[in-house]
């Protein structure tokens, strides 16, 4: 019996200690990092991008398989039904036929004939092979670059829509705040015109005051919701799991935001779209050196060896003898005039790659504009929240000095409204405005290649 209670009590420990584990993992939260790590594994444009890179690669398969040996076996067995008849003069079979004798009519084959034969292909020389193995390879540049793409726009996505909710959380604790505050003042505004002191109508309106505080609070908590729809959505997230976020919108460092105010020095190649055209270029080249090179001649070479065998008796066509046949070929295929059609594929490819170069430039200069205007809009964030940081610390001291005039009789319910309503307002404000100075850091960072450099997997 003192066995099995023991037995019983190691159960429980165990059980307890795994149910503890399980719910500390359920509750880890995700920081911004995190869900940005979270979403590089599991979102759904990720997967698609890394699936095209993997597509990539068996297309270069496809083009290096061109210059690899061929080899095909071929087994063939015919009964001729009906064996054709050739016509010959009568003479052919009878020289001593009369001159109008109608031809002779004779079967050319036999019923049962068969042929096993195997065929080795190479191809020894082809200028658009060569061409084709070097685009591969940037092919392969290519796909990868663009799957590194997609995690940056990701990286991008999901860090706006987690401090997306983060402020929306801050703004539904600035409610309940406001809430817990005006719903204690109307109650001791309602014990002192219960003692006559004050009017019904200040009563009145701070009741219409926390009716509006409530409706907005639930406005909010619907936005919450939203917001963190949207945040699981870009990460890649089940929308029915749970999540916590682990980051404040308070612990965000703005003097090292403000540091980054000095006019970045932007280096294209940080940028995953520059290098992506950068890409695109060499390809352009590698199309236009593929055609041109078009004009040179074509070696392959190919051996056939084979058996075959015809009998009018299908038993005999298999214990017969069967004959060797074999054939060696060298093929030289030496383009002569194609009709200037390689010519204007040229002019194409040219205007082509021309076309890319424009697109770089102008790349470089939209750059070089979004860095500018990050810059500019981080600026504008940072005077803007020091602003709405004085704002609010005015506002509180309002909103304080208010509560007590009108507490000793020296001030108006109307002044305490107002000066909550200052409050709540410069309490949203402020929170917008650190949430723009985030998401234009986000903007500075992304302008300068910056935003995610993770590792590739």
């Amino acid at each position: 019996m003192k066995n099995e209670r023991n037995l019983y009590s190691r159960l429980m420990a165990i059980v307890i200690v795994l149910f503890a584990v399980q719910s500390q993992a359920q509750d880890a939260g995700f920081s911004v990092h995190e869900a940005i790590d979270y979403a590089i594994n599991h979102n759904l444009n990720i997967k698609s991008a890394k699936l095209d890179a993997v597509s990539a690669e068996a297309k270069i398969g496809e083009v290096r398989a061109a210059g690899l040996p061929q080899v095909a076996a071929n087994v063939n067995l015919t009964d001729n039904l009906i064996i054709q008849r050739f016509f010959l003069p009568a003479n052919f079979a009878d020289p001593n036929a009369a001159a109008d004798a109608p031809p002779v009519a004779l079967k050319f084959g036999v019923k049962y004939s068969g042929a096993a034969s195997a065929t080795w292909n190479q191809l020894l020389f082809n200028g658009t092979y060569l061409v084709g193995l070097k685009a591969a390879a940037t092919y392969r540049e290519l796909a990868q670059k663009q799957v590194k793409q997609s995690r940056v726009t990701v990286a991008e996505a999901v860090s706006k829509a987690y401090y997306s909710a983060q402020v929306a959380e801050e703004r539904a604790k600035v409610l309940d705040l406001n809430i817990s505050r005006i719903d204690s003042l109307m109650a001791e505004t309602k014990a002192m015109n219960e003692s006559g002191f004050v009017e019904l109508l200040d009563v009145n309106r701070l009741e219409v005051q926390l009716n509006n505080l409530r409706t907005e609070r639930q406005n909010v908590q619907n936005l919450i919701e939203l917001s963190y729809t949207l945040l699981k959505y870009q990460m890649g997230m089940p929308l029915d799991e749970p999540i916590r976020l682990k980051d404040s919108i308070k612990q965000e460092n703005v003097a090292a935001i403000k540091a980054e105010l000095v006019q970045p020095q932007v280096d294209y190649n940080n940028r995953i779209e520059y290098s992506l055209m950068d890409t695109q270029r060499k390809l352009a080249d590698l199309d236009l050196r593929s055609i041109r090179s078009g004009y040179l001649p074509v070696l392959s070479a190919s051996i056939g060896y084979g058996h075959n065998n015809g009998r009018d008796s299908m038993s005999d066509l298999f214990t017969s003898k069967w004959f060797n046949n074999s054939v060696l070929s060298l093929n030289l295929q030496i383009p002569i005039f194609d009709g200037l059609s390689k010519k204007y594929q040229i002019d194409q490819k040219k205007l082509a790659l021309d076309k890319v170069k424009v697109n770089q430039t102008l790349l470089e200069q939209s750059i070089d504009l979004e860095s500018a205007q990050a810059a500019i809009n981080i600026k504008n964030a940072v005077g803007s929240l020091e602003s709405q940081e004085r704002n609010l610390a005015l506002s509180r001291e309002v909103a304080r000095v208010s509560k007590i005039k009108y507490q000793e009789g020296v001030g108006s319910n109307i002044e305490v409204i107002n000066a909550e309503s200052s409050l709540k307002e410069s309490e949203t404000n402020y929170f917008a405005a650190l949430y723009d100075l985030i998401i234009a850091r986000i903007d500075l960072q992304k302008s300068k290649g910056e935003l995610y450099t993770g590792k590739e997997n």
